[in-house]
């Protein structure tokens, strides 16, 4: 059960809009509450964030929402009215941060673009975020993680070389847009509140962000005219590197990216004569005849358990881990030392195990108070409270839709 924190996180008194759907901008809002910023979720009055609908549920709660939508006020507000808009502009006339991820041109069709918002407060930071940008000839497109993962290179060097490109199981490239952007936001405030800078706008795409994790994958090809492909879970810089089966039928990865690591790997696997052997005494030489290496390591596993084989290469200090699934991960002694995985207590799903906020601090840390709320939950605190709309004035909205 997660417990009450006495002290604040470090972004304690800052304002963040979150006017975002699905996945890349709240996974932002999310990083930002969980660190203590006052984190208001805009979400249409009838149906909400797509989120809530997306993926598993239990009870009628999707387990998406509530873990993206934790520690968020959420407030209802239809943004395509006139009077949603005004409504939009008194909540971001007092904001810090404002994070948008609709299509390119939705909120200049609502009036509600950058120009006019900082008009209005000119200390704003307004994160854009979509799939290919503000600009460019594709910024229009309707974009999603999926379509930036094939377009960065990703999905290309994702897979074995005799299958088709892979995709990710989740969503990767939103995820990394969302850390690119959450420090960008946080270089902004920088800049306005250290260096005596205003606000300021930041456009981050979904497929820029996973493109720069890819290395010098330009730099190869424009220096050496070459195209790295598939090649599974080898690796074209190191070996070994893979993943091996065990005799009892499970998985361990082993990756030995130096080369003192590479020699341990062969005491670990009682082979200590490997390391004078032409074949693999360099990293060159594993990688030319890593075939050849990956057969003698999967035959030596093959008469192992998993559990032996961990002990062999712990014994040896050769870096080895074994390919886990959720359940283990809830399982694991590591996870559970460092508190990783919290327990919270939520209305719709009980006592319900969520990952705590990452990473730790020492003297502000993050916290994870209560899961995603029922839409429009917070609709009187924020509109009421701290904008001091009155009773008639909240009446008069909902009865129009407005909120």
């Amino acid at each position: 059960m997660s417990e009450a924190h006495d002290t604040v996180g470090p972004l304690d008194g800052l304002t963040v809009i979150e006017a975002g759907s699905m996945i890349s901008g709240p996974t932002v809002g999310r990083l930002m509450a969980d660190f203590g910023a006052d984190v208001i979720k805009i979400e249409h009055p009838e149906f909400g964030d797509h989120l809530r609908n997306f993926g598993p549920k239990k009870n009628g709660a999707g387990l998406w929402w509530k873990y993206l939508g934790r520690n968020k006020q959420s407030v209802t507000l239809n943004l395509s009215s006139e009077r949603g808009q005004v409504v939009f502009e008194d909540l971001v006339s007092e904001a810090d941060v404002l994070v948008e991820n609709f299509r390119p041109g939705t909120f200049e069709k609502w009036n509600l673009g950058y120009d006019r918002l900082r008009d209005l407060n000119p200390d704003l930071v307004m994160l854009r975020l979509s799939g290919f940008g503000q600009d460019g000839p594709y910024a229009e497109r309707p974009g999603f993680g999926t379509l930036a993962e094939a377009m960065s290179g990703f999905a290309y060097l994702n897979g074995f070389p005799d299958r088709p490109p892979l995709l990710p199981p989740t969503g990767l490239a939103d995820g990394i847009a969302a850390l690119y952007s959450t420090f960008a936001v946080m270089f902004a405030l920088y800049h306005r509140d250290v260096n005596g800078g205003s606000g300021q706008c930041i456009d981050t795409s979904l497929i820029e962000p996973i493109f720069s994790l890819l290395g010098p994958q330009p730099l190869r090809y424009d220096q050496l005219g070459e195209i790295e492909s598939r090649s599974g879970n080898q690796s074209t810089s190191s070996a070994p590197r893979n993943v091996y089966q065990t005799g009892d039928d499970r998985f361990v990865a082993i990756s030995a990216s130096a080369q003192p690591i590479a020699m341990r790997v062969f005491d670990a696997i009682d082979r200590p004569d490997l390391k004078d052997d032409p074949r693999f005494e360099t990293n060159a030489k594993r990688l030319e005849n890593v075939d050849e290496l990956d057969a003698i390591i999967e035959g030596w596993m093959d008469d192992h358990t998993r559990e032996e084989v961990l002990e062999a290469f712990e014994a040896a200090d050769a870096t080895i881990a074994p390919i886990y699934n959720v359940a283990d991960i809830l399982d694991d002694e590591h996870y559970r030392a460092r508190e990783a995985v919290i327990s919270i207590a939520d209305e719709q799903l009980g006592e319900a195990r969520v990952q705590d906020a990452f990473p730790r601090f020492s003297e502000t840390p993050g916290h994870v108070e209560y899961l995603g709320p029922e839409l429009g939950a917070h609709n009187d605190a924020i509109y009421g409270e701290r904008l001091g709309y009155d009773a008639d004035t909240l009446a008069e909205l909902a009865a129009e839709g407005v909120i």
